[in-house]
């Protein structure tokens, strides 16, 4: 399962039923679970974490130094859950000690050829990076976000569970749940509907989470405004307490 030209350096722990393909290098501090594939010319370096079931595709840079140019060389580290593919020329950093010094990425996450994840993302589970999406350092992307080829997300960012960043997107504030972008700087365009319907959202939750985004986008409303409108179908449907939290939560401010 290793093949003969693959390094492995003597500090790494590979678990059961390991593939490493031919002139893949595999650094100390690197910790691989159970049942992963490493195809041909993959670099891992630690410290990292890898789950089980996961799949990297040739020449991926996993786990390697940030880019940030405050990075000394300090200890910092990658965790990555379980059964997540991570294709051609990707590139996942460790973090900084600017922040918690960690990297994080959750599990059943796609990342096709050319993404990239900066130091310090915490990604969610069942994320899809399209091709050459990209985040950069100290991002948050919530479970079950879709970002479309080739878009980007400014530093500090927060992407909220089910939204879809479109193709060419260049996010720069935060973007609440459910919520669709598009542009640059990347504005609101509509609600994942399609999106909420494959996974399970009840008809009437849909059209709830379409009031709110309504009062926050379409009604000149304030924040506060929009939010004290909501109050009833808050109570009613979790979607929409979810978009209120987010919002009153936001750092950088949402979307416009």
């Amino acid at each position: 399962m290793i093949h003969s030209t693959a390094i492995i350096e003597p500090g790494a722990k590979l678990g059961n039923n390991v593939s490493v393909g031919p002139y893949s290098y595999i650094g100390n501090d690197v910790v691989i679970g159970d049942n992963c594939v490493i195809e041909s010319h993959v670099v891992v370096k630690g410290p990292s974490t890898i789950g089980s079931g996961n799949h990297i595709f040739q020449f991926a840079s996993v786990g390697e130094a940030c880019q940030d140019k405050k990075y000394n060389n300090e200890p910092t580290t990658l965790i990555i859950g379980d059964n997540n593919v991570i294709r051609e020329c990707a590139t996942i950093h460790r973090g900084t000690i600017q922040d918690q010094g960690v990297t994080k990425i959750g599990s059943n996450n796609l990342f096709m050829a050319y993404t990239h994840v900066a130091h310090d993302a915490v990604i969610g589970d069942n994320v899809i990076f399209a091709n050459n999406a990209s985040v950069a350092g100290h991002v948050h992307v919530a479970d079950w976000v879709i970002l479309g080829g080739n878009s980007g997300v400014h530093q500090f960012c927060k992407i909220g569970a089910h939204a879809f960043i479109g193709m060419y997107s260049g996010v720069n504030k935060d973007v609440p749940p459910f919520v669709t972008t598009i542009g640059m700087p990347a504005g609101p365009a509509a609600i994942n509907k399609e999106g909420m319907k494959r996974r399970g959202f009840e008809s009437d939750e849909i059209m709830a989470v379409r009031r709110a985004y309504k009062a926050f986008y379409r009604k000149s409303l304030g924040v506060d405004e929009a939010i004290a409108s909501l109050s009833e179908d808050a109570e009613k449907y979790p979607a929409v307490q979810t978009m209120i939290d987010f919002v009153k939560g936001s750092e950088r401010g949402i979307v416009r």
